[in-house]
């Protein structure tokens, strides 16, 4: 009965989170939008095993860990802000070298149209978030029934993230089709390329500037 309770509180709390707009939402509309289908679910996939990942580590205690060292968690944090910075910047950058270079691949998100290559850049991204690791040190742990497993029912609730997530990225992606033409353009495709190089720089100048 406890858990039952604990899978929908947290199923609706990371109901909100999956469909506030951010890093993910913004990578998977824009690789889908181009039309590379095989690269889109790769990081898709990528992302929820991200979240997986940080579900696993969570429910063992490792990011706790992080977090009481206060060396490591701003090491971790600097690290990753600083990636997410440089790929967004690059991507800014890319998008006002002139209409050659808006046509093509972006270099901080370059790669071919397989599952392999879309599944590392989201895994990359997820992991690059500090959001996500704040998220799950901080909630995860409350959802938790003391009578419980703590590892099983932790891999438990981070499924249920994943599978809200894996239903909202079909979402994004079938929207993404729809305007698929439109997007192909150049003036659209450098607009929604500096939209996604905003944010993904954005998502890591704000960890590195809160306390």
């Amino acid at each position: 009965m406890a858990i039952s309770i604990a899978l929908w509180s947290f199923a609706m709390v990371v109901g909100l989170l999956t469909l506030t707009p951010g890093l993910d939402t913004a990578l998977i509309l824009r690789t889908s939008a181009l039309g590379r289908r095989r690269r889109s679910w790769g990081v898709v996939l990528g992302i929820q095993t991200g979240t997986l990942l940080w579900g696993a580590l969570t429910s063992l205690g490792v990011t706790a860990l992080l977090t009481a060292s206060h060396l490591a968690y701003a090491t971790l944090r600097w690290v990753g802000a600083a990636c997410l910075v440089w790929m967004g910047a690059r991507m800014l950058w890319d998008t006002f070298r002139g209409n050659s270079a808006a046509e093509a691949e972006p270099a901080s998100l370059a790669g071919p149209d397989t599952l392999g290559s879309g599944w590392r850049l989201g895994v990359l991204t997820n992991l690059l978030n500090p959001k996500m690791g704040s998220f799950y040190v901080a909630v995860l742990p409350q959802f938790i029934p003391a009578d419980s497993g703590h590892f099983t029912t932790g891999l438990l609730l981070t499924g249920v993230h994943i599978l809200l997530g894996l239903v909202w990225s079909a979402v994004l992606a079938g929207f993404a089709r729809v305007v698929h033409g439109w997007l192909r353009t150049p003036r659209a495709r450098r607009l929604l390329d500096r939209i996604t190089g905003t944010v993904i720089a954005g998502f890591g100048v704000r960890p590195a500037l809160s306390d």
